[in-house]
């Protein structure tokens, strides 16, 4: 295998390939055909489709459960699918699982690690595993260690390292061959506040430059990181697009708040008048503790823009303007309405409700992953 870059590796900020080992001139970096993965009767993934283009940061959300950590080790070759179809820069999973592996850079969820061997003694191991050239070895290990931010723990033993660290000794293999596609589950779980904005830096360096496919829960994460979204609820594919798009396809009663200050009467007409701005489908009154000042929240109906008929009532009523906001939609709501659309239909009487070997529950997250499987960090990322 040929590892394309310079001796001092290719990561945050370099001007280095988009595509180090097989993605060159590739644009769909990942096509997911009708995915199935099923464990006896039960779907842990269900007839999933989307794709991945090169240079892109995508995130992939899904609740406990949902089937991500399954579609992820299908994806990296790790796992067979029982249907479907993946390629990865054009290569078939199935007919060259090798030739995969070796242009990803995977992060599994729990980074299974050595906890005997010393940081910079694994990820020689791990480069040495992973085919990158004896002469380039030394520089890349460096730069992964100081991607990661984990120069400092060079010398010590794994198993004496906080989680946080640990976390970042995976991030750290899954950087040291400089593949051109980063896979990361969970990259950001058990870090500090200052390790995770490191970590959404590092990623949002990769734009353009590598393409990165991540699952998180923490969907500020995918707001602050990710120019697209892919969303999976019990194993089927329930939302994809980018965040703005998916906002607005999910759009629907909206609301309006504004604060103001005024004797009474005004503020009551005010109330009146709002009343009849079209769009306005309620207005409810709280009364703050300043003197004459009262919060007003307007529910609106999906699609109407009423921010300037607000605006003209408050200056016709003669009353001070504190404070006018509209609430927008955020991704935290669109994957609140796509993972419960399922169950709001079963109550409703509108969908059959799934068959319980159908679910897979939380205490299976992403088990998804077949129990009889071992984690030696070797089986689990040799790419």
């Amino acid at each position: 295998m040929q590892v394309s870059g310079s001796d001092a590796g290719c990561f945050a900020g370099d001007a280095c390939q988009a595509g180090g080992i097989g993605l060159i001139g590739a644009s769909t970096v990942i096509e997911v055909e009708e995915l199935t993965k099923r464990y006896g009767a039960r779907p842990a993934v269900e007839g999933v489709s989307f794709h991945v283009e090169r240079g892109e940061v995508v995130g992939f959300l899904g609740p406990n459960g949902a089937g991500k950590s399954t579609t992820l080790r299908m994806i990296t070759g790790f796992l067979n699918p029982t249907s479907g179809r993946i390629r990865v820069g054009g290569l078939d999973t199935l007919v060259d699982p090798l030739g995969v592996r070796r242009q990803i850079g995977y992060m599994p969820e729990g980074v299974p690690l050595y906890p005997e061997m010393r940081v910079g003694e694994y990820l020689r191991y791990r480069a040495e595993l992973k085919e990158v050239p004896g002469r380039q070895s030394k520089s890349r290990v460096g730069a992964a260690l100081e991607a990661a931010d984990i120069t400092d723990v060079e010398d010590r033993i794994i198993g004496q390292l906080s989680k946080g660290y640990r976390q970042r000794v995976g991030l750290a293999d899954a950087l040291v061959a400089d593949p051109p596609l980063l896979i990361l589950d969970e990259p950001t779980a058990g870090l500090d506040p200052n390790q995770i904005r490191h970590v959404r830096e590092l990623i949002g360096s990769f734009k353009g430059k590598k393409t990165v496919f991540l699952s998180t829960h923490i969907l500020t994460e995918v707001e602050a990181m990710c120019e697209r979204v892919v969303i999976i609820h019990k194993g089927k594919l329930v939302g994809e697009g980018t965040p703005d798009s998916l906002e607005a396809r999910t759009a629907g009663e909206q609301r309006v708040t504004l604060v103001v200050r005024g004797e009474d009467g005004a503020v009551d007409g005010l109330i009146e008048a709002l009343h009849q701005v079209p769009g306005v489908s309620q207005v409810a009154i709280e009364a703050l503790p300043a003197d004459g000042v009262k919060a007003l929240t307007l529910s609106t109906e999906a699609g109407a823009d009423v921010m300037e008929r607000v605006f003209a009532q408050v200056v016709e009523a003669g009353v001070a303007l504190r404070q006018l906001t509209r609430e927008e939609e955020r991704l935290e709501d669109v994957f609140a309405s796509l993972t419960h659309a399922e169950e709001e239909e079963i109550r409703a009487g509108l969908a059959a409700p799934t068959d319980v070997d159908g679910v897979v529950s939380e205490s299976d997250e992403d088990s998804d992953e077949d129990p009889e499987e071992d984690n030696d960090p070797d089986e689990e990322d040799r790419s």
